[in-house]
């Protein structure tokens, strides 16, 4: 990434997303899960389609990845994005409020594009991150993270933390497309899927809004367009957290390649 930054952002970019997708995906036998994942929820896919997303999805992941360790450059991208959709007038309502709101984001775009975004208009926008097993990677990671908007808090243990931010009238957002040991069976893509339910738990907890969240790369590879969901209605969180799965899964069918079907989503 050190020698990346050195390229302009125009170049750096799509060079980091194309070492990616050519070079670590395979290493990684990030293509294989790929297949594998696709084989699974979309047995029809046409094999020369397949073939696309195993290129085309590590790309955006190297693109996501460049654009958080590109830090002030990208934020200056993203910071007079216009946000779009019928969740909008909730978050602007909560901010003029003062009240929690509960963020629902899948690793899909670029999960950082709207969080600078939305800290740009003066929301006060943390958000949960799990660390990464190798600590000095996560390390620098953070770091680079921090940067786009904060505090950031690391699962398990920033709770207590969390909870005070929230209850001050602060944003914070949830990740809830990778499996979990904890939470609950739900469908995802016609499957069966472990899944958090901590955001719609906390939200109900709270009486906060829980709002989808999306940031949709565009086809320039470099720009971003922020959707924003109506909130989820209360309900229980396992029906609340159901509706985040298919408002995700709509978001994916549209924009396959945005998703970051290297995880292992279905074990």
């Amino acid at each position: 990434m050190a020698a990346a930054r050195s390229l302009p952002y125009r170049w750096r970019v799509p060079m980091v997303g194309w070492v990616v997708s050519r070079i670590v995906s395979p290493l990684a036998h990030y293509d294989d899960r790929i297949r594998k994942n696709l084989a699974l929820v979309c047995p029809d896919l046409p094999q020369a389609e397949v073939e696309r997303l195993v290129r085309a999805v590590p790309d955006n992941v190297g693109r996501t990845l460049a654009e958080i360790y590109s830090g002030e450059e990208f934020l200056a991208r993203v910071s007079d994005l216009p946000l779009e959709g019928p969740g909008v007038e909730a978050l602007e309502h909560a901010h003029k409020e003062n009240r929690p709101v509960i963020i629902a984001a899948g690793h899909f775009g670029n999960y950082d594009a709207w969080r600078g975004a939305l800290n740009a208009r003066g929301y006060r926008v943390g958000a949960i991150y799990r660390p990464m097993g190798n600590t000095l990677f996560n390390e620098h990671y953070v770091e680079a993270i921090t940067t786009i908007a904060e505090p950031l808090f690391a699962r398990d243990s920033d709770l207590r933390q969390m909870l005070r931010f929230l209850k001050s009238g602060g944003m914070v957002a949830f990740g809830f497309d990778q499996a979990f040991r904890r939470g609950a069976e739900l469908e995802f893509f016609g499957q069966r899927a472990m899944t958090p339910i901590s955001a719609a738990e906390l939200a109900l907890k709270l009486n906060a809004p829980l709002v989808p969240i999306y940031a949709i790369r565009q086809p320039d590879g470099l720009s971003f367009r922020i959707l924003v969901e109506a909130p989820i209605p209360p309900s229980t969180a396992e029906e609340m957290t159901q509706a985040l799965n298919d408002a995700l899964e709509v978001q994916v069918r549209a924009h396959m390649d945005q998703w970051f079907w290297i995880h292992r989503r279905w074990k």
